[in-house]
């Protein structure tokens, strides 16, 4: 339960992913932890989506996004779907919005018009590099005259719009970093509308925290050099009237390190959210260790639900430096989170991940889902993440005529020495009056164990594999029941003429 003492219902906060691509763990992280601030201190999460960039957003991926977040449970309290009183909530639908913004801050002075070309500024930049000197933009426009202005339009130049650096130190405290302070040799002035009128996310990401009052800005490290230059806009959109002139309270998360110490990109394989979900990982499991990720619960504990996150969660105690991301360890608390599932859910949750593969029809009959229900507790505690249905379970559900057995387990095992054992084994079945687990074993452990003189490891492993096509399945006896003793003893035989002669 969150201590009523952290209760701060004014706190606003936000989550604004682009729409490009799918949804990747580190933003997932994000969204994660600001969730957990909002709900937390009792205040609101803003979902916005970032969609100024007509060339690399898409419908598609805005869609993936919502999808995205609703199978990770979270909720939000504006945005897409849910609506509020900051309508509409993509940026692509607020550019009248922006254009306004823009046009303010040039007739307060605060904007100006820039001509250079791309060559000239690169000029600039590798001269001033030579120099050793600060290779920002050096302010060539800041104070052009209007004959100096006419000559550049004569000229056929489109101008940027670009935002007036104050020429003073930028000093904040961070809520993750502690005090920060930016040089103005440093933060020179900066783009915030193309030449084609287009707004840039320096420009429309501020003016909506501005206009959303938003309280709390907690975004990844790598946005931590543009923060001097958004506390800067505060001010001058305070003085232009836009927001109730407040400045938001910032916290710069920790890199996510993937392999080789190296930042994990959306494009690395382990990165995609998708990846996760295809091979059946909890939401649950998932964000639990993506909570871990600069962060910790306790040091006796790593494995909590969401609730207790909310609880415990806490922006002052977010580790600064980075954080590697270890896939064991993601599957091993997955695992865990999902042999606390009950019975009917994790049987719920199975379902999906059989259907995939064809093993189970779009609607499942009774029976099916009766078979899976008893299956279910053979395999929960084997397994950590849902997909291993298919190969832990799968030989239960696939139709009798494409039932194979695993290439690699047969050569290894179903080799000449294993038709004594299918042999007596079809054997002892066939006369078994009782087929249920302990009537099996027994009458194996009899035919193979006592009557071959085999040991039990080398005895039922060809069993094993002849019956459910692997080295590594359930329990074999209970496997056996479920699958029936005609089919037991039908793939017992068919095991048998794959064997080699002696």
């Amino acid at each position: 339960m969150v201590n009523t003492a952290d209760l701060d219902p004014t706190v606003r906060v936000r989550f604004c992913p682009s729409p490009t691509g799918n949804p990747h763990v580190g933003l997932v992280r994000t969204a994660l932890f600001n969730w957990a601030f909002a709900r937390h201190h009792g205040g609101k999460l803003v979902f916005r989506i970032e969609d100024t960039d007509a060339a690399r957003d898409s419908e598609d991926s805005y869609h993936q996004l919502l999808d995205a977040m609703r199978w990770l449970g979270f909720d939000w309290d504006e945005g897409p779907e849910v609506g509020g009183p900051h309508e509409p909530y993509r940026q692509s639908q607020r550019m009248d919005i922006y254009a306004d913004v823009a046009r303010k801050l040039q007739e307060g002075g605060h904007a100006y018009h820039c001509y250079c070309s791309t060559e000239e500024l690169d000029a600039r930049r590798e001269a001033a590099r030579a120099a050793g000197k600060p290779s920002g933009y050096d302010g060539h426009c800041r104070e052009l005259s209007a004959d100096q202005v006419e000559v550049y339009r004569q000229e056929g130049r489109q101008p940027i719009l670009r935002f007036r650096m104050p020429d003073s130190t930028i000093v904040f405290d961070d809520l993750v970093r502690g005090k920060l302070s930016f040089e103005p040799e440093n933060v020179p002035d900066y783009g915030i509308v193309r030449a084609n009128g287009a707004p840039l996310y320096t420009l429309v990401n501020p003016v909506d925290d501005a206009l959303m009052g938003i309280t709390h800005v907690l975004r990844g490290e790598d946005l931590l050099s543009s923060t001097p230059r958004q506390i800067a806009l505060y001010a001058a959109l305070a003085e232009i009237g836009v927001g109730d002139g407040s400045t938001p309270r910032f916290g710069h998360l920790p890199y996510v390190m993937g392999e080789g110490n190296k930042k994990l990109s959306k494009r690395d394989p382990q990165a995609s959210l998708n990846l996760y979900r295809e091979r059946g990982f909890l939401p649950e499991g998932l964000l639990n260790y993506l909570a871990l990720l600069g962060w910790s619960f306790s040091e006796t504990q790593d494995r909590f639900s969401m609730e207790e996150f909310v609880a415990a969660f806490d922006i002052a105690k977010v580790n600064a430096n980075p954080a590697r991301f270890d896939l064991k360890k993601c599957e091993s608390i997955n695992g865990d989170h999902l042999r606390l599932l009950a019975p009917d859910e994790f049987v719920r949750r199975l379902v999906p991940y059989l259907q995939a593969p064809g093993l189970l029809p779009a609607e499942p009959t009774a029976e099916q889902l009766d078979l899976l229900a008893a299956v279910a507790p053979l395999t929960q505690e084997r397994m950590v993440v849902l997909s291993e249905i298919v190969t832990m379970a799968g030989f239960l559900f696939v139709d009798p005529a494409d039932f194979t057995v695993d290439a690699e387990d047969a050569a290894k095992v179903l080799t000449a020495d294993a038709r004594p054992v299918l042999t007596a084994s079809v054997a002892a079945l066939t006369e078994l009056a009782d087929f249920t687990p302990e009537p099996i074993q027994a009458a194996l452990r009899a035919a193979l164990v006592d009557g071959l003189g085999i040991k039990p490891k080398f005895a039922f492993t060809p069993l094993r594999v002849a019956v459910t096509g692997r080295r590594v399945s359930p329990p074999l006896f209970e496997s056996m029941e479920l699958l029936g003793r005609a089919e037991t003893l039908r793939r017992l035989t068919a095991a048998l003429e794959l064997t080699p002669e002696a």
